[in-house]
């Protein structure tokens, strides 16, 4: 089944630019011109990624990922903007988007992000799935991490992440103990050259951070090597 995406802006050049590019790719492509009709889109019509503009009319892309997440829609979110400007990056993946792009941009860049974040969420699996096998998980003191399935406990309770805040925990867990430089996490988890901002990978790190720590100015997980990076490590004396 050709996978489904959703294209957000109120610019009809960039839509039709995106529409072509993308069904030449071999996507699905439905498409909506403010951000009252993207959001109420997303929810009927469930696609597999939104590629959302950041300035529209109705509810800005900021208030549409706001809005979503707090439904917990989970559909990846790569959100466009005109802006280079890193409050607005930094709000939109704050508020659950898993990526952005600033205008002007390459369709076949567009068309390239999209086949990375789809490949990262290609198997994900259905809410009443059974859950993946014992030998299959990561357990690491009350966390627990089930790649097969896309999900993740802590102290037994399901976690509520996006698509790219399960990728980073689960990267982290696989090299447990080991300290990553946030150019690695950006390499390995992102899949692509994100010209260095390494601020995206603060903010997940935070994201993370707040769901597993119980105080996250101490954390016992995830760990900040200053200067270096981020490590996982099992929590001590817990």
């Amino acid at each position: 089944m050709d996978k489904k995406i959703l294209v957000v802006d109120d610019e009809q050049s960039i839509v039709t630019l995106l529409q072509y590019n993308l069904q030449q790719a071999g996507y699905e492509v439905i498409t909506a011109m403010d951000g009252q009709e993207g959001k109420d889109l997303a929810v009927l019509e469930k696609p597999d990624l939104i590629v959302l503009d950041l300035m529209l009319p109705k509810l800005d892309g900021i208030e549409v990922c706001k809005q979503l997440r707090q439904q917990k829609v989970s559909i990846p979110i790569l959100m466009l903007t005109a802006k280079d400007d890193e409050f607005d990056k930094v709000l939109g993946l704050e508020l659950g988007a898993d990526d952005y792009m600033t205008k002007p941009f390459s369709p076949r860049e567009v068309v390239a992000r999209v086949k990375a974040i789809l490949r990262r969420t290609q198997f994900m699996p259905e809410p009443a799935e059974e859950k993946a096998e014992e030998t299959d998980s990561f357990r690491i003191g009350g966390l627990k991490i089930f790649p097969e399935h896309y999900e993740a406990y802590f102290e037994e309770g399901l976690l509520e992440l996006t698509p790219k805040e399960f990728e980073l925990l689960l990267y982290l867990a696989k090299n447990k103990g080991r300290v990553l430089t946030r150019d690695q996490l950006l390499s390995a988890v992102w899949n692509y050259d994100f010209a260095g901002d390494t601020r995206i990978v603060d903010v997940h790190i935070s994201h993370l951070r707040e769901k597993i720590e119980k105080n996250t100015k101490k954390p016992v997980y995830i760990k900040t090597i200053r200067g270096l990076g981020y490590k996982l490590e099992e929590p001590k004396g817990e």
